[in-house]
């Protein structure tokens, strides 16, 4: 049995790394390796709920699934949720720990490498295999002092590097003899290797463009790995994919504001996997259609500076036009916050502090403290006895006379939620209640008379993994990747 661990960099960020590393995962695991996932530090406001508590990178959520695995906060130890454009909430192990500006964190982050190798090694003395994801790229170099989270950490634990380059992007060859180019020569001498991915076309038109490759850099290519369209079947990290992530024209629309700080924006990839329904992400500038059978309110890492931003782009009153025309709204998280009557901030503790005025389709006041809700949880709506499933991760308790009519009882007995207008109007703390098929289906069939589906929501999530995982160990040499784990 094999024992190491091996990590995944790329050329820059979104080169597909995630993915990646979630194939290698599911390669693992079906060849009897027990294998883990581990990304030093992420930077993302799509997060996830661990069943032992703290909240990890949803990435790593998809690739412990992958292995097989709940997820754990070990498996994340770092975590940046962007709350503005220079300052972060900084999760360490789960937890919130403060919030900093980004030059601070820069100048501080060497301090938590400690931290990260304690989870790292817990990881290997428990698997067989570590499958670590690096962030953004080893190039910017501009970046190495003090870097925990790509050559940094992999000289720390002493992990082989494979370097990962984006041909769909474009610049794929200069991209990776430029990171040779610019790194340490001690940084160079941790990568084993590259690999090529999203390549679409005629592989063999490549072939010259890999010898110039290894003849260059000295480093062997490990594959060519193709565009795999089940890969948009499997949830994105980052929001900046957004808008390469509309769904087809369908029977039902769907419109989701993109507010400037969504999180956890993968809540709607069950209802994009649902034939004839349109899932439609608008971005600033744009008007919510006026067309729309129904209007979902993300979660936001930062509730108030996300209301601000509905005024300014004119959404709250394109949301309260929606309703009085017909459209159902749901709020999710942050979302349902949104639609009270008022989110009280006076410590900061989401975000901007202060308090602001709601769009009102909810009797509520949602008071934000330091205290983080961060829970797997599972119930039944009120209104059909649905069973519906998914997480909590939000700050701020709301309470009001909305809330008399909940949404549904979780299964600890706690009431979550609030149901207007005969089912017209949700909120709910609940994220990835559209998995729950049930709930759906039905929500979808008051949207649009006659509506059936049969669509299997999971399942179709692990068919993707696995054809991602055929696909990958097609195009990659995996048995010469696997050996090079240490």
């Amino acid at each position: 049995m094999m024992s190491g661990a091996l990590m995944l960099q790329g050329t820059g960020s979104d080169v597909g790394k995630s993915l990646l590393v979630a194939a290698l995962c599911r390669i693992a695991r079906k060849r009897g390796i027990r294998v883990a996932p581990f990304k030093p530090q992420n930077m993302s406001n799509n997060a996830a709920a661990c069943p032992g508590g703290g909240e990890i990178g949803r990435a790593q959520a998809l690739q412990a699934r992958a292995a097989g695995l709940d997820p754990t906060t070990d498996m994340n130890p770092v975590l940046l949720k962007p709350e503005t454009d220079r300052c972060a909430q900084i999760i360490l192990n789960g937890f919130a720990l403060r919030r900093a500006e980004a030059a601070r964190y820069m100048a501080e982050r060497g301090s938590l490498l400690p931290h990260v190798l304690d989870a790292f090694e817990r990881l290997r003395e428990t698997y067989d295999l570590v499958i670590v994801e690096g962030a953004g790229s080893p190039s910017e170099v501009n970046l190495r002092r003090g870097d925990i989270a790509n050559m940094g950490f992999a000289r720390a634990a002493d992990v082989p590097v494979v370097l990962v380059g984006d041909i769909d992007r474009g610049g794929v060859i200069a991209s990776i003899v430029g990171t040779k180019a610019v790194i340490a020569p001690e940084d160079a001498a941790m990568i084993a290797g590259f690999a090529i991915n999203r390549f679409r076309g005629d592989m063999a038109l490549f072939s010259d463009g890999i010898d110039f490759l290894e003849r260059k850099t000295g480093w062997p290519c490990f594959g060519v790995v193709p565009w795999l369209s089940c890969a948009a079947r499997l949830p994105a990290e980052d929001a900046v994919v957004l808008d390469l992530r509309q769904s087809a024209s369908g029977d039902i629309l769907v419109a989701v504001p993109m507010l400037s700080r969504i999180s956890n924006f993968d809540d709607l990839d069950p209802l994009r996997a649902e034939n004839k329904v349109e899932v439609r992400f608008i971005p600033p500038g744009q008007a919510l259609p006026r067309d729309a059978d129904a209007v979902v309110v993300t979660g936001t890492k930062s509730t108030i500076a996300d209301l601000a931003m509905l005024r300014a782009e004119g959404w709250d009153h394109d949301v309260i036009a929606a309703y009085r025309s017909g459209a159902h709204i749901i709020g999710l998280c942050g979302g349902f916050q949104l639609l009270g009557t008022r989110v009280e901030d006076l410590d900061g503790a989401d975000g901007a502090r202060g308090s602001a005025e709601g769009l009102g389709l909810f009797d509520m006041v949602t008071t934000m403290s330091g205290e983080k809700c961060v829970r797997p949880a599972r119930g039944t709506t009120l209104a059909h006895g649905d069973s519906v499933r998914g997480y909590e991760i939000h700050t701020g308790r709301s309470h009001g006379r909305a809330l008399a009519k909940p949404f549904c009882r979780l299964d600890s007995g706690e009431p979550d939620g609030a149901i207007g207008a005969g089912g017209r109007l949700i909120g709910t703390y609940l994220h990835g209640v559209f998995a729950s098929d049930a709930f759906r289906t039905r929500w979808l069939g008051s949207l649009r008379k006659g509506w059936t589906s049969t669509l299997d929501y999971e399942h179709g999530v692990e068919r993707a993994l696995d054809e991602l995982a055929d696909g990958v160990e097609e195009a990659l040499d995996i048995d010469a990747l696997f050996a090079l784990a240490r």
